[in-house]
């Protein structure tokens, strides 16, 4: 529910219902924070105590409120859903982000067909198959199944490769598939063959192991040799994977099993996967700048990482608790079509063990992100001493302007920091002062806009352009007292003295003082790094720029009665853009699908207006 309006932030928070549901806290203009609670009231009161939470960005973020809306759900449960589709729709700052987990792979097995075939696949969907996984490394789970193909021949073509074969593959001659496509293996033999792949994804391999022997002496009673050495040689490679896992938990049960570090604003999320009580794989999540409290963080990322469709295990086990334990346990049971998943903190025994393990792992993790964050990135040392800046320019801020002669002017600023793109930093600006082609005052006017005062500065401005570009950004510096260091980049140029061949002069940096613009050595780290950013701002801008033409183009043509979705489509695949419509004759006009001839006298009488 949206508050009335004139209500303060006070009268919202005593507004606010005891019930479980969504809040959302807005600030003047976007979205602060979306979180879900079993008490919509209490939880949000958490945060503007005097005496509460101390850290600074939830007195930052607390500050920054003006209003909080919610929305009340019939239970923790559809709090909990709700929730993670706002998050992927609003995509709120403060709010940690788990990307789409497109690194996890699993292995699909089309039992619901005749002859099931073997992929390794990143969606995992409901059509019948069976899911084995999730692995966090593709290269691994590829080379599974290139094991697994050895022993077991399933063929792993697609289904239109299927359907029109009639000659076996490659795949057959060197032994990894039995061509039921070719009718070379019957079905009842090739059933077999997808049982024992089963019994090895889910790790029964003993069980695989004894079905083995057990034809090898069938094969070797009947005296044929070649066949038993076939099972043994399998059987042997299936011990011999055996002998270096360790069992870790309980056979038949799969769990996730996550630790949890913090070093302020810094924190690490392990997860290590247990298949049949045996570890399968692991994968650390970092985020950074994050202060909310922990058992938040937890929670959250436990919706998103859940909610993606991702394989679900028998029992999650957690370092600590988190309010929404039973909320989330229900959630994932009914995602497993109503087997039971259990969420809890494990007290003692190989659960709590396992804990500890993701836990090391995570404090291991930790510390690669803090030296690698130590890490200074080379092409900032080699701005710092090329351009001769007083300090390394950990922050970058680019600006560029995207128009056409005049038209929709937009001004674009990307940030990098420490040689990274920080795009929770990137602003748009429309151009508003500033009238006809105006290269110099449209830079003026965004970099005005950014810059009011003397405070908050990055350690380099970068400007897209030359000398003029270059004068307006010191222009605006001057004017609020700023020494922040600005350069210009301009693009390479081509020249050619009289009698002279042509010359390809690199990008040009002006600086400040300087004659003549510097070149910095072509492929070195500055000159790439310089590049990249330069290259980062004009996609940022001129992709906007081109949403607000293409929104421009669209309510022009949508006032002509008669010119629908399919028309404007077709006009602009013929002439490319307005203008191109705007110059076609009638006869070209009508040559376009669907345009009658009075039909583009009507375009052609509104467009020239």
């Amino acid at each position: 529910m949206v508050p009335s309006a004139g209500m303060t932030l006070e009268d919202d928070i005593n507004s606010l219902p005891s019930s479980p549901g969504v809040y959302i806290m807005k600030g003047e203009r976007e979205i602060l924070y979306i979180g879900k609670a079993k008490n919509i009231r209490a939880r949000a009161r958490s945060y503007f105590r005097k005496h509460g939470d101390g850290r600074y960005a939830v007195k930052y973020l607390a500050s920054r409120v003006k209003r909080i809306e919610y929305i009340v759900t019939a239970n923790e449960k559809e709090a909990l859903i709700l929730e993670d589709i706002l998050l992927k729709k609003h995509k709120p700052r403060y709010n940690i982000r788990l990307k789409d987990d497109k690194t996890y792979v699993s292995i699909k097995l089309t039992v619901q067909e005749k002859f099931p075939r073997i992929s390794v696949v990143r969606r995992i969907k409901d059509d019948g198959a069976r899911y084995f996984g999730p692995y966090a490394s593709s290269r691994d789970v590829r080379d599974i199944v290139k094991f697994l193909r050895k022993l077991f021949p399933i063929c792993s073509c697609s289904s239109h490769e299927f359907r029109n074969r009639v000659r076996p593959c490659l795949d057959y001659q060197i032994g990894v598939c039995g061509a039921p496509c070719a009718g070379l293996i019957s079905e009842q033999s090739y059933a077999e063959l997808v049982q024992e792949a089963i019994l090895f994804l889910d790790g029964r391999n003993r069980e695989v192991v004894l079905r083995l022997k057990k034809k090898m002496l069938e094969a070797s009673g009947r005296e044929d040799y070649e066949d038993a050495a076939k099972w043994r040689d399998r059987s042997l490679a299936i011990e011999g994977m055996l002998e270096e896992q360790k069992v870790v938990g309980r056979p038949g049960i799969d769990s996730d099993v996550f630790g949890f570090l913090r070093r302020g604003g810094d924190v690490v999320i392990q997860a290590l996967f247990v298949r049949d009580g045996r570890i399968t794989g692991a994968r650390d999540f970092s985020f950074c700048k994050v202060e909310l409290p922990s058992e938040e963080v937890m929670s959250s990322f436990l919706s998103q990482l859940y909610a993606a469709g991702r394989f679900l295990p028998d029992e999650v086990l957690l370092p600590f608790q988190v309010n929404d334990c039973a909320a989330l346990s229900s959630f994932l049971s009914d995602k497993k079509s109503g087997k039971a998943v259990r969420v809890y903190v494990p007290k003692r025994g190989k659960k709590m063990r396992l804990v500890s393990m993701a836990n090391e792992n995570a404090q291991a993790a930790l510390k690669r992100l803090l030296l690698k964050d130590r890490e200074t990135p080379q092409g900032l040392v080699d701005l710092k001493t090329r351009l001769r800046l007083p300090n390394l320019p950990s922050v970058i801020e680019a600006f560029d302007i995207s128009n056409i002669g005049g038209d929709m002017a937009v001004g674009a600023m990307v940030v990098f920091v420490n040689a990274v793109p920080d795009k929770t930093r990137y602003r748009l600006y429309k151009i508003r002062l500033t009238e006809g082609p105006n290269d110099y005052a449209m830079m003026h006017e965004a970099l005005s806009r950014r810059y009011k005062d003397s405070s908050g500065h990055p350690g380099l401005i970068l400007v897209d352009g030359g000398k003029g570009q270059l004068s307006m950004a010191l222009k605006v510096l001057d004017g609020i007292g700023a020494k922040t260091p600005v350069v210009a980049i301009a693009k390479e140029k081509l020249t050619q003295r009289p009698g002279k061949k042509k010359i390809l002069k690199h990008e040009r940096i002006y600086l400040k003082g300087a004659k003549d613009p510097v070149f910095l050595k072509e492929g070195s780290p500055g000159d790439l790094l310089l590049r990249r950013i330069r290259d980062e701002a004009h996609r940022f801008a001129i992709t906007y720029h081109r949403r607000l033409r293409r929104g421009a183009v669209t309510s022009i043509l949508e006032t002509i009665p008669g010119v629908g979705p399919k028309k404007r489509s077709a006009l602009f695949e013929r002439f490319g853009d307005l203008e191109g419509v705007k110059n076609a004759s009638l006869g070209e006009l009508t040559g376009v699908p669907g345009i009658t001839e009075k039909l583009a006298n009507d375009i052609k009488r509104e467009l020239s207006v």
